[in-house]
Formats: C-alpha cells, sequence, structure tokens
C-alpha cells in the first residue's frame, strides 16, 4: 500500500471514529417540542389543523409562529382577526394561499388562529 493510501486510511478511519464521539441531535428547542404537543380542543379544527397547519407551525425553522408561543403570536393577533384572515386567505409571507386548507371557510380560519396563538 503506497503511502498517500495509506495515510487517507488512517485519517478516514480517525474522522469515523471521531464522529461518535459527538453528542448527537440535540432535538428540536423547547418552545417547537411544546408546539408539537398542543392541539386544537374541537375535533373538527384539530383534523384541519393536523393536515394544513402543523408542518409549519410546529417547525421553528419556517420563520411561522410556533402554535402556543403567545410572544410570537401577540403582534398579529394586534392586528386584528380580519387581517390575519385575510394574510391566511392570500398567503403572507412564507404561508401559502388558504394555509393549505383550500375548503376552509372565514370561520374555520379565525378557529385555527384563536388556537395557535392561545395553544388551547
Amino acid at each position: 500500500m503506497s503511502c498517500n493510501r495509506a495515510l487517507f486510511v488512517v485519517a478516514l478511519s480517525v474522522l469515523l471514529l471521531l464522529q461518535g464521539c459527538g453528542e448527537g441531535p440535540a432535538g428540536p428547542p423547547p418552545a417547537e417540542a411544546q408546539s408539537r404537543e398542543l392541539q386544537p380542543s374541537d375535533a373538527a379544527v384539530a383534523a384541519i389543523y393536523r393536515r394544513s397547519c402543523a408542518s409549519c407551525h410546529t417547525v421553528a425553522a419556517t420563520g411561522a409562529p410556533l402554535t402556543g408561543d403567545r410572544a410570537a403570536w401577540a403582534p398579529r393577533m394586534a392586528k386584528g382577526m380580519d387581517t390575519l384572515v385575510d394574510n391566511v386567505v392570500n398567503g403572507f409571507g412564507g404561508m401559502p394561499p388558504f394555509g393549505l386548507c383550500m375548503d376552509c371557510d372565514a370561520a374555520q380560519f379565525e378557529a385555527l388562529i384563536r388556537s395557535m396563538a392561545t395553544g388551547e
């Protein structure tokens, strides 16, 4: 075996051994983990939430306010429900139009927003 090849094999072995020394995946931040536990109390709204909202509102990296994060929702709620529903219907920032619920009506959007904003 050539010297360069032997050196490569040794370096690769050391890297593979060091890879096992880390702490492993840290898991989601606490607020994100908590948001994943929250569901609307109304079964019909909860079903919509799971299929249309949870994929973004339980993952901090999406930039969407996390479900139950009252501090993140407060400035949004201050804009008023009409504005928030309009943002959902038309899309806003990274949120697609209708928030991925093409068959939802304004009352359902309001219930979803209230639930996500309060965590209840």
